[in-house]
């Protein structure tokens, strides 16, 4: 017999329980005698080899709490009759490394995760894969390596975190980025500011608000990648082991049924994702982070679309950056599948969307509540929406031809025109909202911070909550080449493409420009005539780059525009 030539991306999937297969023969007994030598026995070879990516590290709570699911997720398969094979992924902790060089890493991290899980499971032949995964870029670097190796495969999110506490307020980790703010300009005493330094973080388990961990985990209960009710367990609590041992039980059947991610993930499934992420106020990361799994799924779907789904999907949710709750109430009011079936009865789903459970999304929802209940303030029925439509705008104009990505829930009017004020990097804007220097009205501009000029395209979460903790958040825009966290709120306009660094317009603006956020009208607009930017544009030099060996450097040259997901094998575009 031969052995199947492996078959990535772009191809057709290997048959199923490859792994059984190639093991049969007198020409694969090297192959057996490496598993003996971990303990398997002669029998074991009929079964499935099913691939655990574990997340769990100690570097962040976010990714702390997953030893245990992981424990969880190897007995549950052994049970149903598959053999586990565990193996690590790594994570970067946006929280720990924001403000900081590491936070270049963080997107970066995406791909590397994505590389990880593709290699191992293609590279040792496995049958399937559940996915474990933490903080924010575990999800969708998780979902990309899960539809490249396309085998039957399953996310399980390591839940959310619990609320902090100081007096009688709820606290998450945005609270301490704003208290910076606060204390700063003299808003907050030395005492409420250790007091929620200190306890804002509990426990384990990742970003409590409706940030990016929660977005990304919460939109994959759409896409029919993760068990409906999964994504807004806490962590510590025994549901969520529970539930882990379910989605290892729903994979080893998905193996038997060869029910695989490219069968679930299509144009349809992405458009549900997305309306649960409009639906329920999630984060700007999910612009991006959506181009890069319709990229890896083969699943045409572009910036356009975003804009299109949110012109439709009202927000149902009141949750933090720019509501009151945390996950933990989404969890007890209902969660996500009271959510999705609210959108389904409205017509904003397709419900006959394959999950990985073998059922489509709507007979999963049958037993939902058509409401939600009146005892909460969480989730609201249609008529009564926050908001009639979504919360994340695609902005164009001179200034962001090729698009850019505003959050506008929380503003009272999201409109403004004044005064650049520009910065080529990071410490320099945040020392200048520190000192005093940014007034009503201003619009800082902060770039040479895309996917290929910082490289790694960090998130801005410092300076907007230093805004906020300011008391700027309704009078200050700020636009960036760069990212914003889940936890951002305020005029924020990110994801401008083309990126300053390839010579993009947001290069060409000079300090006190006039521009223009007009979420309205979706435009981005830079104030200066024609003449003069072609006057600017030729006197412009594309800066030397920042980085030349290592893994910077190799996303900084490979990465694709942000208005494509910044993604790393786009080589066919």
């Amino acid at each position: 017999m031969s052995t199947p030539k492996p078959q990535g991306a772009g191809s057709a999937s290997p048959p199923n329980r490859r792994s059984s297969n190639i093991l049969e023969g007198v020409a694969r007994a090297p192959n057996r005698s490496m598993y003996y030598g971990m303990g398997y026995k002669k029998e074991d070879f009929v079964n499935p080899m099913i691939g655990v990516a574990n997340g769990h590290s100690t570097i962040t709570p976010c990714n702390s709490g997953l030893q245990p699911l992981a424990d969880a997720a190897v007995d549950a398969i052994k049970e149903a009759g598959g053999n586990a094979q565990l193996f690590g992924t790594p994570t970067i902790s946006d929280g720990m490394s924001m403000g900081t060089e590491g936070m270049k890493y963080s997107l970066i991290s995406r791909e590397v995760i994505g590389d990880c899980i593709e290699t191992a499971v293609q590279g040792q032949w496995m049958d399937g894969v559940l996915v474990i995964g933490g903080c924010d870029k575990n999800m969708p670097g998780g979902m990309i390596g899960m539809l490249r190796s396309n085998v039957p495969a399953i996310y399980v999110y390591g839940g959310t975190i619990k609320p902090g506490h100081w007096k009688g307020k709820d606290l998450t980790v945005v609270s301490v980025f704003e208290a910076v703010g606060e204390y700063s300009h003299g808003r907050m005493s030395e005492e409420d500011f250790e007091g929620i330094e200190k306890n804002a973080i509990p426990g384990t388990g990742s970003c409590g608000g409706m940030y990016t961990a929660n977005t990304m985990s919460s939109s994959f209960e759409a896409l029919g990648m993760s068990l409906l009710g999964s994504s807004t367990m806490a962590n510590p609590d025994r549901e969520k082991l529970d539930s882990t041992r379910e989605s290892a039980r729903v994979l080893v059947q998905a193996v038997h049924k060869d029910l695989k991610p490219r069968d679930i993930v299509t144009r349809e499934s992405i458009e549900n994702a997305v309306a649960l992420i409009m639906a329920t106020g999630g984060s700007t990361n999910a612009v991006l982070h959506y181009l890069a799994i319709a990229h890896a799924a083969q699943v045409d779907w572009t910036l356009d679309d975003f804009e299109r789904v949110r012109r439709k999907v009202p927000v149902l949710c009141n949750l933090k950056p720019s509501g009151d709750y945390v996950a933990t109430d989404l969890h007890k009011a209902g969660g996500i599948p009271q959510v999705l079936k609210i959108l389904l009865n409205a017509g904003l789903l397709h419900g006959d969307c394959m999950t990985i459970t073998g059922r489509t999304l709507a007979q999963e929802l049958e037993s939902v509540p058509d409401a939600p209940r009146a005892d909460q303030k969480v989730i609201f029925p249609i008529d009564q929406a926050l908001y009639a439509e979504g919360h994340l705008a695609i902005l164009r104009g001179n200034l962001a031809p090729d698009g850019s990505v505003a959050k506008i829930t929380g503003l009272k009017e999201p409109k403004i025109t004044g005064p650049a004020r520009v910065f080529d990097d990071e410490p320099s804007a945040m020392a200048a909202i520190m000192e005093d220097r940014i007034k009503p009205g201003d619009v800082l501009v902060l770039r040479y911070l895309g996917p290929k000029g910082a490289p790694g395209m960090p998130e801005m979460l410092a300076p907007t909550s230093a805004i906020i903790g300011a008391g700027l958040g309704e009078s200050v825009a700020l636009i960036t080449d760069g990212r914003f966290s889940g936890g951002t709120w305020g005029m924020v306009v990110g994801h401008v493409a083309p990126e300053a660094s390839i010579g993009g317009p947001i290069a060409l603006v000079h300090e006190g420009d006039s521009i223009t956020i007009d979420a309205h009208t979706q435009l981005l607009q830079l104030n200066v005539d024609d003449a003069e930017l072609a006057r600017r544009r030729a006197a412009w030099k594309p800066p030397v780059p920042r980085y030349t060996r290592g893994v910077l450097a190799k996303f900084a040259k490979l990465a694709s525009s942000a208005s494509k997901g910044a993604v790393t094998d786009a080589f066919e575009d």
